[in-house]
Formats: C-alpha cells, sequence, structure tokens
C-alpha cells in the first residue's frame, strides 16, 4: 500500500450517507454527504454507488490515488462475502446485495464493509478515543443502538457476525416490541425513533427525541415537562442496565457512547452514572472509564478508511 495513497470510507446510515477522502493519518480531507434513501424511499444501493464514485472521482482521488474503500453499513454484515445479512432493518435493500464488490467496481480499487459502529470502533482505536486501550466498546445510540467491540486489539465481530449487537441485549423481559421481532432490547428503550413513539404516546401529538431531550429540561412543572422527564427517566434506567452488562460482562478499559441520540445522553450523564453505580460492579466499574464521544457525520467517514487498514495491515499499534 503507497504510503501517499489516500483511503475513501463511507458511514452508511438509515438516514443519510457520507463519503470522504482520509489520509493514513486519519485526516478527513473532503467529504460529500447525501440522504440514504432517495425522495420515494428507495433508491438506497444505486446512491451508495454514486456518492462512491463521485469522491472517488475527485481531484485529489485522481492526484494522489485511492488504495482501497471501506464501508460502514447498518446491520450484521457478512465480511467475507462482502454482504449485509436480513437485518439490514433500516436499509432493507442492502440484504443480500453483495455490496462489496460493487464498491469495488464504482470506486476502481479493493472494498472492504463492516457493520457501521465495528468500522468507527476501528477508527476510534487507530486515531481517537479508543486510542492506546487495548480494550475497549463503542456504544452508537441513533437510530439504531450498535457496539462495537475491540479486545486485546482485535475487532470482535462473533462467530456469525453477530457481535457488537448490544442494541438487542434485552433489559425488560416483557417490555417494549423491538424493530427486530423481541420485546424488551435495549434498543426499543433508547433508540431515537423509539424515544420518539413512546413520548408521542404519551404527550397526545408527535415529538421527536431532540425535542424530548429539549422539553425535559425546560424551567417549571409543566404537565408536558413531567412526561418528557418520566419518558428520558425510563430511558436512562435502560441505558445504564444495558452499560452495567458491558462493565461487568466484559470490564473493558474504556466505554464509549456515541452517536446522535447518545451525545444527548451525555446532558444526564451525572444521572446515568448514578445509575450505573447501582448495577455494576464497583470494582468493574472502577476500572472502566466511561467517555462521551461528540462526533459529527465528517468524522464517521474515518470508520471506512480505517476498515481498510485494519483489513490491509491489521490492528493498528497500541
Amino acid at each position: 500500500m503507497t504510503r501517499d495513497g489516500l483511503l475513501l470510507g463511507l458511514d452508511v446510515g438509515g438516514t443519510s450517507t457520507a463519503a470522504g477522502l482520509v489520509t493514513r493519518d486519519g485526516q478527513v480531507l473532503e467529504t460529500r454527504s447525501q440522504p440514504t434513501h432517495g425522495a420515494d424511499g428507495d433508491g438506497a444501493v444505486a446512491r451508495i454507488l454514486a456518492i462512491a464514485a463521485d469522491v472517488a472521482a475527485l481531484p485529489a482521488a485522481r492526484s494522489r490515488g485511492l488504495v482501497g474503500v471501506g464501508a460502514g453499513l447498518p446491520g450484521v454484515v457478512d465480511v467475507a462475502a462482502g454482504t449485509v445479512g436480513g437485518e439490514a432493518h433500516h436499509v432493507p435493500e442492502l440484504a443480500g446485495v453483495r455490496i462489496a464488490s460493487l464498491l469495488a467496481e464504482a470506486a476502481g480499487v479493493p472494498a472492504f464493509v463492516d457493520n457501521d459502529v465495528n468500522a468507527l470502533a476501528l477508527s476510534e482505536g487507530r486515531w481517537g478515543a479508543g486510542r492506546g486501550a487495548r480494550s475497549f466498546v463503542l456504544v452508537a445510540i441513533g437510530t439504531g443502538v450498535g457496539g462495537g467491540i475491540v479486545l486485546d486489539g482485535r475487532l470482535y465481530r462473533g462467530a456469525g457476525g453477530f457481535g457488537g449487537e448490544l442494541g438487542h441485549v434485552p433489559i425488560a423481559f416483557d417490555g417494549r416490541p423491538c424493530i427486530c421481532g423481541a420485546r424488551g432490547c435495549l434498543k426499543a428503550f433508547v433508540a431515537g425513533p423509539d424515544l420518539g413513539a413512546e413520548g408521542s404516546r404519551r404527550l397526545g401529538r408527535p415529538v421527536d427525541a431532540a425535542a424530548l431531550f429539549d422539553l425535559a429540561e425546560q424551567s417549571g412543572s409543566t404537565a408536558e415537562r413531567s412526561l418528557a422527564a418520566a419518558v428520558l427517566d425510563e430511558a436512562t434506567e435502560a441505558l445504564a442496565a444495558g452499560l452495567a452488562i458491558i462493565v461487568n460482562g466484559l470490564n473493558p478499559e474504556r466505554l464509549l457512547v456515541g452517536g446522535t441520540v447518545g451525545q444527548a445522553f451525555a446532558r444526564r450523564e451525572s444521572d446515568l452514572r448514578a445509575r450505573l453505580a447501582r448495577r455494576a460492579y464497583a470494582g468493574a466499574l472502577a476500572t472502566t472509564e466511561i467517555r462521551f464521544l461528540h462526533l459529527v457525520k465528517r468524522a464517521t467517514v474515518r470508520g471506512g478508511a480505517a476498515l481498510v487498514l485494519y483489513e490491509r495491515e491489521g490492528p493498528a499499534a497500541p
């Protein structure tokens, strides 16, 4: 791999897709972003390939050369086959598509794919908040809840690619229905659409997750504020339970919480830590450093870039 060549990273989400040119030291040079789906709610695959081809054709990519393209995708990914399984809930058009091969054709370089949070974990381990840690877990809370697990410096994918599906850890046996078909999953209590749905049900009017956090923090004791606060109290307790499973079960050096909704939960950090302290082993919690990440979409394209380096060169040096 040439030392001055660039990496093309993609971050595909249920709502938007970003692609960018990244240097080997993690500097993002140029990015493009667009809605993942077209106006009719379809066309995701064609749009992903088009944005990859557009970024691959940028002057910097042509002058310095591309060495590979990496894409973080929602759902359970078969890394060897370069496909997404049937669990592609947020971008169902990806299911079964040989997306790695198609990306390689679109960009003209080798392509690698993995779960989006796995890719993000590789990026944080190489250039960000996980750097220097031999073990860490990244929990990303947004449209869904994903996890990336790094143990002894290596990404843990699980026997069938399901490693890190922390959003579907059951934290309430008879809890709310989840998109996966089960009940009581962590995602059903803390992900953006689920928070919005529960808030809307209780308030009797449409509200999204961001508005719910804002409403709960308003001064005064209005009925709506109390209802919003109750929803978020339940969500914070659920998140504490999910994080306690990670702290007690894996006891990583670092536990990183990111994503758009994860950033909102940072506003309730003291409450979350207090609830977590009541659930986790004190010794495990004392040896696991918890950090909240404030990532922008421009930075998340580094996940795909880190995936290329991981697959071609192995884990980053500690």
